[in-house]
């Protein structure tokens, strides 16, 4: 407890009489000091005990003592001690008026009670509640360490801080989303600082900020500190405390012992992130080489059953700079949502590249896909904002920026080097669509002509048409568009004819016509696919 004004008035070695301000003795002590000075406010802090004997004061001038005290209330002064048997046989009445015009605490000092007492019994005083406050601090660390190893982990330690804070305690993980809250009630009242949180977490870590009560919410009215979690650069998480009053020297310890236990159980150590890394990626090898079983045998229990359901592949892939680290945040939405959802994930960073392996249909997949559509939807926005592009401009700039994922179709282990060509299909076209996320699904279903468009297929396309588009530029025949009307009738001459309005016999000419400008035979069903896509992939004549 800290010292107060009613403290010192109850020593009975002091034997001080209250003279004014006897309903704020209840105020805390922070110092008691002396000064003679007529104006001693530019040396004040606030919360001091001012010990005077008036040697340089008329303390029975009524405007004089009127003014002194104002500007010792005004300058966070909280009582005033005047000596009797010094410079005034007793305290005079003027000092005693102005100090109950202003509710500052006035205490007579009788002439056998040096200051030197008082400021002997201020100073033992804070240091007995200092000494308090670090055993409080201690005591909190050992109770706080005890429920950080219990089996609830952060929940039971969130509850006995918020004990010993006497407010609320919450968790927030990397993607922002409440873990745990004590009391439960608390649980409503953190949610509603998603956006501070959020703001804390986009600043390096080590970072802190604290709210006023309206951002805590007019309900509860709380003081709230947010501390970032993580000893790298990236925030691995958010501590948030409520209480009524800032945080006193226990409190303080007890919130940054918290931080350091919840910062050991939210990251893990190096060694142990490396070592784990490097199995991840070598059970990922092993299932790619259509080895399920030693997968199985080298993860032991790590995956739990996930090499022995259907899963999914996603291959992620980042653009050159990646400003925003946005695959870094996917594979921590991807392991923050299987650990929240209790189920097994494999994880693992490839360069520019992010591999996951999730269970089909489970809260890792589907926290990425969501994830990928909200970069996706971030995207389009920022493209409906620039002017003088055109819609091409805009997909290509999309793509340019963030991440690009590719995800398989279901499987299971033994097929998962065909998962793995899957997402990587997926994620090629991802790219060339300028999309954040495309599915197996959506390419196997979808038509193929989309994925011509690709400045090497058009490029291959007008070589193999330049000879026929040349031709048709003499004004000697429409080759080009009587392959195109042959071709689409699946060489039947009579119905290609009618749609060009020609003899079938002309046609007949004009399809040798192309055999020999191109040397190839058209009875060649490979060649007339390339043919058929390539007429597919540009746009005509009027291109050229």
């Amino acid at each position: 407890m800290p010292l107060t004004l009613a403290s010192l008035v109850n020593h009975s070695a002091l034997r001080l009489t209250v003279l004014a301000g006897a309903d704020r003795l209840d105020t805390p002590v922070r110092w008691a000091h002396v000064s003679e000075l007529a104006d001693p406010v530019p040396w004040m802090e606030g919360g001091e005990l001012l010990l005077i004997t008036a040697m340089k004061i008329d303390a029975a001038d009524r405007e004089e003592m009127r003014s002194y005290v104002r500007r010792l209330v005004r300058a966070g002064v909280v009582g005033l001690g005047f000596a009797v048997g010094v410079n005034y046989d007793e305290v005079p009445g003027a000092l005693v008026e102005a100090a109950a015009e202003e509710g500052l605490p006035l205490l007579e000092v009788p002439r056998r009670t040096p200051f030197l007492a008082i400021t002997k019994a201020v100073s033992a005083a804070a240091a007995a509640d200092q000494y308090h406050a670090v055993t409080a601090g201690f005591e909190a660390q050992r109770e706080l360490t005890r429920a950080a190893l219990a089996p609830e982990g952060p929940a039971a330690l969130l509850a006995r801080l918020a004990v010993h804070l006497g407010g609320w305690a919450a968790l927030y993980d990397a993607s922002g989303a409440v873990v745990a809250a004590a009391p439960g009630w608390a649980a409503r009242r953190a949610a509603r600082l998603g956006a501070d949180v959020k703001r804390l977490r986009e600043r390096p870590a080590p970072a802190s900020a604290v709210l006023g009560p309206d951002a805590a919410g007019a309900e509860g009215g709380d003081r709230v500190e947010l501390q970032s979690l993580g000893s790298g650069r990236r925030t691995r998480g958010v501590l948030a405390v409520g209480t009524d009053a800032p945080l006193g020297t226990a409190g303080r310890y007890a919130v940054n012992s918290a931080v350091a236990l919840l910062t050991l159980t939210t990251e893990r150590s190096r060694a142990l992130q490396d070592a784990e890394a490097r199995l991840g990626a070598a059970v990922l090898r092993m299932l790619l080489a259509d080895e399920p079983g030693h997968a199985r045998a080298v993860a032991g229990e790590l995956y739990g059953a996930l090499l022995d359901e259907p899963f999914r592949m996603l291959v992620a892939e980042a653009a050159d700079t990646d400003p925003e680290g946005e695959l870094g945040v996917l594979a921590d939405t991807a392991e923050t949502a299987a650990s929240r959802a209790a189920e097994p994930v494999l994880v693992v960073p490839e360069g520019e590249r992010v591999v996951v392996l999730a269970r089909d249909g489970g809260a890792a997949v589907a926290a990425c896909v969501a994830y990928a559509r909200t970069v996706e939807a971030r995207r389009g926005a920022a493209g409906a904002e620039r002017d003088g592009r055109d819609a091409r401009d805009v997909r290509d700039g999309g793509a340019a920026a963030g991440v690009a994922v590719g995800l398989s179709a279901p499987t299971r282990p033994a097929a998962a080097g065909a998962a793995f060509h899957q997402a990587e299909q997926a994620l090629s076209v991802a790219r060339r669509r300028g999309r954040a996320l495309v599915e197996h699904e959506e390419v196997a279903t979808g038509s193929v002509l989309p994925l011509l468009a690709d400045d090497a297929v058009r490029a291959f396309a007008d070589g193999l048409l330049r000879a026929l588009h040349e031709h048709d530029a003499t004004g000697r025949g429409d080759l080009v568009a009587s392959l195109r009307a042959w071709l689409a009738r699946h060489g039947q001459w009579d119905a290609a004819a009618a749609d060009l309005g020609v003899h079938r016999h002309t046609l007949r000419y004009r399809m040798r016509r192309v055999e020999e400008i191109l040397g190839r035979s058209l009875d060649d069903p490979d060649v007339r696919m390339e043919l058929w896509l390539a007429l597919k992939a540009t746009t005509g004549p009027s291109s050229h």
